[in-house]
């Protein structure tokens, strides 16, 4: 009998093979959604499962944590999904076969994800993000559109590049870990690697973190190696933009917390934490002025994506039990946030038939449900209280204030600065008289408000499971 853990893998691939040859594109949505909801219920078993290491697979309270958020989100995004597509066959925008591809594609993506997330092997870990990669390269440019054809390209060049970059690194911790663990499997092994960490050769793990940070670090959208994200943001279809904002960007920073560990293990290496509060710290701040400059809404939290992972990244690079547990609180609450601000901007984008902001006006008075929920998803990624995102942050901030008090100002200041941002074009979008050119469409709210609720409790309560899970987590990420 398959382990959950190899369940979560396998259904996505399969459910990707059966949907491709759905006859119609209502059953093929129907697929999807039952693909990711028996994934879901997969993975619901693994937290009362052990935790344990093998030649290929881990299990531990770090991936499980990416692994639950995968699940859900996907699962939510696929009901989402069906009707989003129905609205872009009905207007032309998609045919029946391109939607199964992209129904196809969606659950190869999860798969991927979930391949990567579990793998135990760095060079698996490696094939799952390069996985996802290419599938996400067809995804951006599913429209074939001119724009969408050019998003892809740059995507595909540009995270080619930083994969590539990754994969010498990969290749260089596995030269390191030879000289304690040999040849072969053991030393392309995360945990042997870790445990044998203090005697590995340092000047090798120095050199193949640059090459990770640079390489996985353009995967996560650090500032300067993002300019594939807006663009790829901005054309796709809207529920990939979810799933690439709210999870394959975890997916990327989850592969760099896996070696960081293992070069932070080894005294005599030098300490990656500073890197990544530098480049995190540079990404949050890079990303908050970049705001204001956007005409696009898709790209506008693109860029928002870009700044949350900035922080992230930062918090991740200082490290500690409180810094680690809000950071992996403030990956769930990013993942939930985003993804249910893209479920309101997809359906926003097609009843306005557009995604300029200076064409989109008073969603309060033509579509007051699209409103309510794309507001209260914008000051939720702003940090506003009672939400969860101001927990996580108030809890990094707060973390990071005792031991690097003028750089926790300098992330403040940045926060500061993207929420202005936010509040601005919100306010533009909302009020004054709708613009015209409205057409109808249907709407999926449950999956925006199901996330936004999650994330409303959470900022006023978090239970004692989840809060006893995030802080093995943050012990387990030290």
């Amino acid at each position: 009998m398959m382990s959950p853990l190899a369940l979560t893998i396998l259904i996505p691939f399969i459910g990707a093979a059966l949907v491709a040859c759905a006859p119609r594109p209502r059953l093929a949505s129907a697929g999807v959604a039952a693909t990711t909801l028996a994934t879901l219920i997969a993975a619901g078993f693994l937290p009362f499962g052990p935790r344990e290491a093998g030649e290929y697979f881990i299990l531990d309270d770090v991936n499980l944590v990416f692994i639950e958020l995968n699940a859900f989100v996907a699962f939510t995004t696929s009901l989402y999904g069906a009707t989003y597509v129905a609205n872009e066959i009905a207007i032309g925008r998609l045919t029946p076969p391109l939607s199964r591809l992209y129904h196809a594609m969606f659950l190869a993506m999860l798969g991927a994800m979930n391949l990567a997330l579990a793998a135990n092997n760095i060079g698996l870990l490696w094939v799952g993000l390069e996985l996802a990669t290419l599938i996400t390269v067809v995804m951006v440019g599913l429209y074939r559109t001119p724009a969408a054809i050019e998003a892809a390209w740059k995507y595909f060049i540009l995270g080619s590049v930083g994969i590539s970059l990754a994969f010498f690194g990969t290749i260089l911790v596995y030269l390191a870990g030879q000289t304690a663990l040999g040849e072969g499997a053991p030393a392309m092994t995360w945990s042997l690697l870790l445990a044998a960490a203090p005697d590995l050769d340092a000047s090798l793990l120095n050199l193949a973190f640059a090459f990770l940070l640079i390489g996985y670090g353009t995967k996560v959208g650090l500032a300067p190696l993002h300019a594939w994200l807006p663009d790829a943001h901005s054309e796709g279809p809207t529920p990939i933009t979810a799933v690439l904002s709210g999870l394959l960007l975890n997916v990327a920073l989850y592969a760099l917390l896996r070696f960081k560990m293992i070069v932070a293990a080894q005294p005599r290496a030098l300490a990656p934490g500073p890197f990544m509060m530098a480049l995190g710290l540079a990404t949050l701040l890079f990303a908050a002025l970049m705001l204001y400059q956007r005409r696009d809404i898709k790209r506008l939290f693109a860029y928002s994506s870009i700044e949350h992972m900035g922080l992230m990244t930062f918090a991740f690079g200082l490290g500690g039990p409180l810094v680690n547990f809000a950071a992996m609180l403030h990956v769930t609450m990013h993942g939930l946030t985003k993804s249910a601000i893209f479920f309101a901007v997809g359906h926003v984008a097609q009843a306005k038939g557009t995604q300029r902001m200076a064409d989109i006006r008073g969603l309060s008075v033509s579509h007051p449900a699209l409103a309510l929920g794309l507001a209260a998803g914008a000051l939720a990624i702003a940090g506003l209280p009672p939400f969860g995102v101001f927990r996580s942050e108030f809890l990094i901030l707060t973390g990071a204030f005792s031991s690097h008090p003028w750089l926790t100002i300098l992330a403040m200041l940045g926060l500061l600065l993207a929420f202005g941002a936010l509040l601005l074009r919100l306010q533009e979008m909302l009020f004054g008289a709708p613009s015209p050119g409205a057409r109808p469409v249907a709407i999926s709210r449950a999956p925006m408000i199901l996330h936004l609720a999650l994330v409303f409790v959470a900022g006023l309560f978090l239970p004692a499971l989840l809060s006893d899970w995030l802080q093995r987590a943050a012990e387990v990420l030290r």
